[in-house]
């Protein structure tokens, strides 16, 4: 994760374990987000919040009309990276408010 500590890469969602490749794709290609968003009939916003890997969720539909237009896999476009604190099972706690969240991150927001 290019050098950068845990407590970096914390956001609302917690650590990322999913990088979306798409800014470095369409600069391959030459592509703009707009073009993009014309061409897989996805809205501007969806395809500027994957571009800033902001998105906090993906549509498989989605994945699929991105790669089609990109002429990408789905490994090029999306790339996996394990998580460096577990946030699954043991360490998943669930808030008052019934929203989930990992303890034992060690990082303050």
């Amino acid at each position: 994760m290019n050098n950068a500590t845990i407590c970096d890469n914390v956001n609302h969602r917690g650590i990322f374990m999913v990088r979306i490749h798409l800014s470095r794709l369409l600069g391959e290609r030459r592509m703009s987000q707009k073009k993009l968003a014309e061409l897989t009939g996805i809205r501007p916003n969806t395809i500027s919040e994957w571009y800033n890997e902001i998105t906090i969720s993906m549509k498989v539909e989605h994945i699929d009309r991105i790669c089609e237009v990109l002429g990408c896999s789905l490994d090029e476009l999306i790339e996996v990276i394990p998580n460096k604190v577990p946030i699954t099972g043991k360490y998943l706690v669930i808030e008052e408010h019934g929203n989930r969240k990992p303890k034992g991150t060690g990082c303050d927001e």
